[in-house]
């Protein structure tokens, strides 16, 4: 299934094609409407109410808190914590507020030229006028759309992994920050700014009612890919794997680590984790892990199949879990892995890529070979579900 063109105003005047070669991860891009006449999927009111509930990551930045400047208090939040806020100087963070609100969760259906896998969540932030979280850098891709009032963006070109942050504070804000020319705007209700990893950025919140839809992906470290895919690998190798320095000549001094030594060892670090086949699987598993597993709700009782199929045989539809992340990776023939939630299950290529798309999930998908079962089990375990309307709730 081919990706679909974003919205025809989303990237301004560039293609799918012209933004990733010319900008993804190389470049900002400022676009002008880039959703005309966009209305925010939620208000201020509703994101603070998700910030006071349990479980959800949200973070109150005030310039000038009651404890020190830049002080980060971290959910859940309350309502006196609300009612003693001033009327300036503060930010309200949400975290992964698609995992929460369906209209917010459809945003992402806009950005399909890009892999779904990559997509990490959407953040969204509330902030009178004055509300910041100071300049800084971000380690990934984000596409910072307004939803509401005003919000000025300064840019101040690439940083380095080394640039000094100030020290005491709960927050990583540059000691140093200078705008590079041109790069000085105020964003509208539908305009749109995208940022590549490690492009410095201040944004300033100017009126009462500023909104901004934060929409990130994700892009693991070096350090992280190579432990993980270490620890994959490890759990399916045998015991009987080990350094072998048969046929070696004797040391010239047995205390010495030589290198021919270390070469062997070289030799069988590098030969194990050569694996293209495994490092496919390890990819696909951990690029699909959930954001919050917790979130994800297995099914009390074992799914009956035979029930679920009669369901969707009367018009009812599943729908994949809020939060739950699907990609596959074809095998031979019509065979794939569909990597859920960190896992991967072997099924047919056509069944894969349908739940890894917004196919809609009704009794089409059971003309599908080896639908039934493989439905059963992704709502036992929680990645796919039934509406509550449908549930009589």
């Amino acid at each position: 299934m081919r990706h679909r063109e974003p919205p025809p105003t989303l990237l301004g005047d560039l293609t799918s094609a012209d933004f990733l070669a010319h900008y993804w991860q190389q470049k900002p891009l400022l676009i002008r409407g880039a959703l005309p006449d966009f209305i925010s999927p939620i208000d201020p009111d509703e994101l603070a109410g998700l910030a006071c509930e349990d479980g959800i990551e949200a973070r109150l930045v005030e310039e000038n808190g009651p404890e020190g400047p830049w002080q980060v208090s971290h959910g859940p939040l309350d309502e006196a914590t609300f009612a003693r806020l001033p009327e300036q100087d503060w930010t309200l963070l949400v975290q992964a507020v698609d995992h929460y609100v369906p209209e917010v969760a459809a945003l992402l259906e806009h950005f399909t030229f890009l892999p779904r896998w990559r997509a990490d969540d959407i953040m969204i932030s509330y902030a009178p006028p004055g509300g910041s979280v100071g300049p800084h850098v971000d380690q990934y891709d984000v596409f910072l759309l307004q939803a509401s009032g005003q919000r000025r963006w300064q840019l101040g070109g690439k940083i380095g992994d080394e640039a000094p942050i100030i020290a005491g504070i709960d927050l990583r804000i540059l000691e140093q920050f200078e705008i590079e020319a041109g790069a000085d705007w105020v964003l509208e209700p539908g305009d749109m700014l995208y940022l590549p990893p490690a492009w410095a950025h201040h944004g300033v919140s100017q009126s009462d009612d500023c909104m901004t839809i934060s929409v990130g992906f994700r892009a693991p470290s070096a350090d992280e890919a190579i432990t993980s895919f270490a620890d994959y690998l490890g759990e399916q190798l045998p015991a009987s794997l080990r350094y072998s320095d048969a046929g070696m000549a004797p040391p010239a001094d047995p205390g010495e680590v030589d290198d021919a030594s270390v070469e062997r060892m070289r030799a069988l670090i590098l030969d194990t984790l050569d694996n293209p086949a495994q490092l496919a699987q390890w990819f696909g598993r951990v690029m699909t892990q959930p954001k919050y597993a917790d979130q994800l709700i297995p099914a009390d009782t074992p799914t009956d199949t035979e029930s679920l199929v009669a369901e969707l045989q009367d018009g009812a539809q599943l729908i994949r879990s809020l939060g739950s992340r699907f990609a596959w990776r074809a095998q031979d023939g019509r065979e794939a892995v569909l990597f859920v939630d960190g896992d991967g299950i072997a099924c047919a290529l056509p069944l894969a890529k349908a739940l890894a798309s917004d196919t809609p999930l009704d009794a089409e998908l059971l003309k599908l070979p080896g639908a039934p079962d493989l439905l059963a089990n992704l709502v036992d375990r929680g990645s796919l579900s039934w509406p509550m309307e449908e549930l009589g709730e």
